[in-house]
């Protein structure tokens, strides 16, 4: 994991919360401001996608700015989110089941990385927060919601 190395450089001290079922997303969310957490960093794993709204929800309640990983969480009341754009990986899936079907054994596939990412911005969670979003970013988003 990169994030640990990043926070280390830039002199940011780093707390990590765990979540593993969906019942222990309340104490973590309860830890991370405990602890009084300044932000919060929320991956894109199955249980926090499947679990979006309360995510969003315990992260608006314990007043945390988050980033997430998917869209999803930003039209779901997350503050910020920055990732691959989903509907892109995809399309882009539909040109392997081609190849497959035409022949082409999987394993002679290549592993493909995204190319296309996303930010969403909400500005109404960044308002309930109390957080001015600077223009430059606006200016770089692919989506704010207001």
């Amino acid at each position: 994991m990169e994030l640990p190395q990043a926070a280390q450089k830039l002199g940011v001290a780093l707390s990590m919360v765990e979540a593993t079922t969906a019942e222990e997303l309340d104490t973590a969310f309860a830890s991370a401001a405990a602890q009084h957490a300044d932000a919060i960093n929320v991956f894109g794993d199955a249980l926090t996608v499947n679990n979006a709204p309360r995510v969003t929800a315990l992260a608006a309640e314990h007043r945390l700015p988050a980033i997430y990983l998917f869209r999803l969480f930003a039209t779901n009341g997350g503050l910020i989110s920055y990732g691959p754009d989903i509907a892109d990986l995809f399309i882009r899936a539909g040109g392997y089941v081609d190849k497959i079907l035409k022949g082409t054994k999987p394993s002679d596939l290549p592993v493909e990385q995204p190319t296309k990412f996303e930010l969403v911005i909400n500005l109404k969670t960044a308002k309930a927060l109390g957080l001015t979003v600077p223009p430059s970013l606006l200016a770089r988003a692919d989506e704010v919601i207001e």
